[in-house]
């Protein structure tokens, strides 16, 4: 009886070791496959154009809105933090630091990965519950190179871009509350923003956002390519192709933040 206990304990503990060890085979071949394939020709172009534009250009408005408001909360909170210890003209480059390294990638990579990790989830899904991608396989089309390949490359080179238009949106946010909010003298208040610009903040910015890229259509393209069961297992590939892009940006936040600024 104990032996069969321990036995049964064994089992009941070692189930999801095991499922969590082969998920993450699965997903290692599959980044390995994603990889060849988007280095290896042949390249699908309009399929690639089609994707940037998805990616990049119909995310403007939901980028651009995230990261006005989060320089101007900035500027308010960093205003009445500072002004106790009579140090308001630091707000400038607050705002700047703050939108460069950290809120421009992190909420434009969140933002993106709750819209279009979940579209593509939705749709690589889709084809494969109705066997579109069997389909492809039975027409000598690759699925990795069709499906996965530009959407990965769409997404390593296109939110570099949104994060760097972010940056300059949620800038300009912080100048607008420093300014018409707060009193500061523009001229100063650019000067300000100018002189604590550095190459360093904005490199961050960009390779955290190309690496959050990555990342959001990697697990989209992951969580749809392996979905099953109908309708109700294309909302579980959705739901956790978001949740996984999430957490794993936040993770690679730090330990990008950590290569650039330990020290």
């Amino acid at each position: 009886m104990l032996l069969h206990a321990i036995e049964k304990f064994l089992r009941r503990q070692g189930k999801p070791l095991v499922k969590f060890v082969t998920r993450i085979g699965e997903l290692s071949i599959f980044i390995a496959q994603s990889l060849y394939h988007s280095v290896t020709p042949p390249f699908y172009g309009r399929l690639l154009f089609k994707q940037m534009i998805d990616i990049g250009f119909y995310s403007l408005p939901v980028v651009g809105l995230t990261t006005i408001f989060a320089g101007m909360v900035i500027a308010l909170q960093s205003y009445s933090g500072f002004a106790s210890f009579g140090a308001e003209s630091t707000v400038a480059s607050v705002v700047l630091i703050s939108v460069t390294r950290e809120l421009a990638p992190v909420l434009s990579a969140l933002m993106v990965a709750g819209r279009i990790g979940a579209a593509m989830a939705a749709e690589i899904g889709t084809m494969r519950v109705t066997e579109q991608i069997d389909a492809l396989v039975t027409l000598s089309t690759n699925p990795f190179k069709y499906l996965v390949a530009p959407r990965l490359i769409a997404g390593v080179l296109v939110l570099p871009i949104l994060v760097l238009i972010g940056d300059v949106i949620g800038i300009f946010g912080g100048y607008v509350v420093g300014v018409y909010k707060l009193g500061f003298n523009p001229a100063n208040y650019v000067n300000a923003t100018l002189q604590e610009l550095q190459a360093l903040d904005i490199t961050t910015g960009v390779v955290k956002a190309a690496v959050f890229g990555f990342i959001i259509s990697l697990m989209g393209c992951y969580n749809g390519y392996k979905s099953k069961g109908g309708a109700q297992g294309v909302g579980t590939a959705t739901t956790n192709a978001v949740v996984s892009a999430s957490i794993l940006i936040l993770i690679f936040n730090y330990i990008i933040t950590e290569v650039f600024f330990s020290k």
